[in-house]
């Protein structure tokens, strides 16, 4: 029987355009929805505009606009993304829409009202109060050191670098982040969700280790792992320890962007209760759309929803977990609705192993990518090769995004078209002939492997079932060299057997087609087109065209990635001249002193004098090494020297043994990041030119004799 599925991705916080994040969180969600639709089922697939906060409420005054005006103009900037990368969303959204409010007011009514005991209580709780700018703080506006793994520059709700959720008075050294001041703490009541519940504790262990009802896990194995660890006793930053899940604080007070609490004037919901429950509202909506009829539109949401073989599915990314597998299965149970079948949780797009950021260059622009005519589905297919089901970053390197594209789409399968379809039009009136015993042998190979493929493309396992369609596209290229049509066009009495080398490459190509289509969908549109058949299913895969099937003529599919085009998309956007035409503006080392700061930032980066006690290289890695650094930060609890553990990008101009035993200066008061090679807990400083290509080499700064380990950089 054909599934029904509900399928959702992450909603996107509406203060900003999308950024390749986004891109690739949908084109891993959108590959999954057409490869079911192509299964024959039914598939919902939904978004919306997550539109509340406070942040979204200042960058609103900041603007001169009403909230709701605000968000308005960054939610009709959507469309060029999502059409552009061929987004196969059924609706689109806004947590501000009428839906929305009424069910977030009815699902804190069904927690609240509970028969056997409400999980709703009040608590007058201290809450940070910025005195310059006379309001409380939301989390987000807060900052200071995570409670847990110590990283600064972290938020009032979570931790970036750890995931640890905490409360924002649990911050050590906060600070406003709107003014700069130290916040004060004032008393303000609160309601809170009472997650420390017997009842909620008892569920949510269940959930997080139960499978659903087609016998898969609901998480990943890795975001268990992480998951089970809130279950623990967990040891505060004061000392005193906290057993299990804490109880969840879901109320705001005026001045808030967002919907009232029932019942309690001036107090919002905070903006991750209402967030996800954006999905069921962008769901009962899109039923809404479909029926043209509101109350009709109701009733076929409420029926689905209350369908046992419904499946509900969310796509998001690592640093949303705790929400999304705590937060929200305990928010749906409890209200009496469907919990989600599985979460799907994905990792940071990266560029040599650091998360893609647009302040620090290594941003990837989707528009500006679009603009210079670049094929969407290049980064489809480019994407889907670095895609497993695993929680894993994904690395996007240039040279090897132009690799594949060429080597694999271009050299692989759309030669196979591109060398076939010319003489099936010339030579035999454009129509397929007769396969013989090897061609179906050939095809009987590619054929068998669908079931696999199928399963590949279900467990979201993209980078293997390209790989194994690719695998499939070198046998056929394998039997294209063999028989060499070119060759047999030129001989006489070969007529035949040129007919049937050909048709066999038209056949696999049909095949191939199919594979690709959910990570290909406009490429297996234009094929679809050529060939003369119907939408391509992965039923598809197992029917042959037949002798007498009349195909198009072959026009270039795709054309091959231009490294002009790579070098453009990655290009700094120009600085505008700050002084007359008629002055040499001097740019040393390659680039412009950076803007004028005041002694008091220059004093919140702490340098130290470190001795390189080891080095190594990396293994998997071809730029990094780790660096062993003593900071003279003296002895542990067992009598062994405090040590500090970097990775740095200097593999390229020195061996490990050039720095054992040297002295360096290093960042010492930097966030730990975490890589997939390890925890970095510091960087050391190191000189390049701008344009390294152009004047290479790094140096590696040293202290003069006499400096020691800890002796601080003025």
């Amino acid at each position: 029987m054909p599934r029904q599925l509900f399928v959702t991705t992450a909603l996107p916080y509406a203060n900003g355009n999308f950024h390749i994040g986004h891109i690739m969180e949908y084109i891993q969600a959108d590959v999954w929805v057409r490869f079911q639709r192509m299964m024959g089922n039914t598939v919902h697939f939904v978004c919306a505009d997550d539109c509340h906060g406070a942040p979204i409420m200042i960058a609103a005054e900041k603007a001169g606009k009403t909230p709701q005006q605000f968000v308005a103009d960054i939610a009709s900037g959507r469309k060029p993304y999502l059409d552009g990368f061929h987004i196969s969303f059924d609706n689109w959204h806004s947590t501000d829409a009428p839906e929305n409010h009424e069910l977030a007011r009815q699902i804190y009514r069904d927690l609240r009202d509970r028969s056997d005991g409400s999980l709703i209580n009040h608590k007058s709780v201290e809450q940070f109060f910025d005195p310059e700018k006379n309001m409380f703080l939301p989390d987000r506006f807060i900052k200071g050191q995570c409670p847990k793994c110590g990283a600064a520059d972290q938020y009032g709700d979570n931790c970036e670098e750890c995931g640890a959720v905490y409360a924002p008075t649990d911050l050590v050294k906060p600070y406003s982040a709107l003014s700069g001041a130290t916040p004060v703490l004032k008393s303000a009541e609160h309601f809170f969700f009472k997650l420390s519940d017997p009842r909620c504790v008892s569920f949510l262990q269940d959930w997080v280790q139960s499978r659903n009802a087609r016998g898969a896990a609901r998480l990943q194995s890795e975001v268990l792992n992480k998951v089970k660890e809130w279950f623990s006793t967990r040891k505060n930053p004061d000392g005193s320890s906290s057993e299990g899940l804490a109880d969840w604080d879901i109320s705001r007070d005026a001045p808030y962007f967002g919907i009232e609490i029932p019942e309690a004037p001036g107090k919002y919901f905070y903006v991750w209760l209402d967030a996800p429950i954006g999905y069921l509202a962008a769901l009962k909506n899109h039923f809404i759309k479909l029926a043209g009829d509101a109350a009709l539109g109701a009733q076929h949401y409420d029926a689905f929803m209350a369908d046992p073989a419904t499946e509900q599915y969310h796509f998001i990314g690592k640093d949303i977990v705790t929400f999304h597998t705590l937060f929200w299965p305990a928010t749906l149970h409890f209200s009496g609705r469907k919990t989600p079948d599985a979460i799907f949780v994905h990792g940071f797009l990266t560029v040599n192993a650091e998360k893609m950021s647009k302040s620090r260059g290594t941003g990837l622009d989707p528009l500006k990518y679009l603009s210079l005519g670049m094929n969407p589905e290049w980064l489809r297919y480019y994407l889907a090769t670095k895609l497993s089901a695993r929680n894993e970053d994904v690395e996007f390197s240039p040279e090897d995004f132009m690799a594949r594209v060429n080597s694999d789409l271009v050299g692989k399968y759309i030669n196979i078209a591109a060398r076939a379809a010319g003489f099936i039009a010339k030579r035999f009136d454009g129509k397929l002939g007769e396969i013989s015993d090897d061609g179906a042998a050939l095809l009987g190979q590619l054929r068998a492997e669908r079931a696999s493929i199928e399963q590949l493309f279900e467990g979201r396992e993209y980078a293997k079932a390209l790989r194994d369609t690719m695998a499939l596209a070198d046998r056929v290229n394998e039997y294209v060299d063999a028989n060499k049509p070119w060759e047999l066009a030129k001989q006489a009495g070969q007529e035949a057997r040129l007919h049937d080398v050909c048709s066999v490459c038209i056949e696999a190509f049909v095949v191939l087609t199919t594979y690709l289509k959910p990570v290909l969908p406009a490429l297996a549109t234009q094929v679809e087109t050529f060939l003369g058949v119907a939408p391509l299913t992965f039923a598809s895969a197992s029917q042959a065209l037949g002798a007498g099937h009349r195909i198009g003529n072959y026009q270039h599919l795709m054309q091959r990635v231009d490294i002009k085009q790579l070098e453009a998309l990655f290009e700094a956007p120009a600085l505008a001249e700050s002084a007359p035409a008629t002055v040499e503006s001097k740019a040393p080392g390659g680039e412009a002193i950076a803007p004028t700061i005041g002694i008091e930032d220059f004093s919140k980066i702490d340098l130290r004098i470190a001795r390189i006690v080891n080095c190594e290289a990396v293994a998997g890695s071809t730029k990094l090494l780790r660096l062993t650094l003593d900071v003279g930060e003296g002895m542990d609890a067992q009598g062994q020297p405090i040590l500090r553990n970097v990775f740095s990008g200097i593999a390229s101009a020195y061996r490990p043994e050039q720095l054992i035993g040297k002295l360096t200066v290093m960042v010492a008061n930097l966030a730990e990041r975490k890589m997939k090679f390890g925890v970095s807990e510091g960087m050391v400083l190191a000189a390049s030119h701008a344009d390294e290509k152009a004047t290479p080499g790094i140096y590696v700064l040293e202290p003069w004799v006499g400096a020691q380990p800890g002796m601080r950089v003025r």
